[in-house]
């Protein structure tokens, strides 16, 4: 595996959004934000490039607006 800089800073990033919304999810009993903040911490572990981490990242949060938009 070959990690850059980037890759790292944004796998802490996504990580450290992931821990956030597992707590808030977690909290407030929402099971949309707990599954996208278990994914965004869990996936960054296996993806070595930054612009695959954003891009997974930004999907996976779409994922999750739109699961709140449509009341889940």
């Amino acid at each position: 595996m070959d990690w850059s800089a980037a890759a790292i800073l944004a796998s802490f990033l996504v990580s450290t959004a992931g821990f956030g919304l597992f707590l808030y999810g977690r909290k407030q009993m929402r099971m949309p934000q707990l599954v996208a903040g278990i994914a965004l911490m869990v996936f960054p572990c296996f993806v070595t490039s930054a612009a695959i981490t954003w891009s997974v990242a930004a999907a996976l949060v779409g994922l999750l607006w739109f699961a709140c938009r449509m009341g889940w």
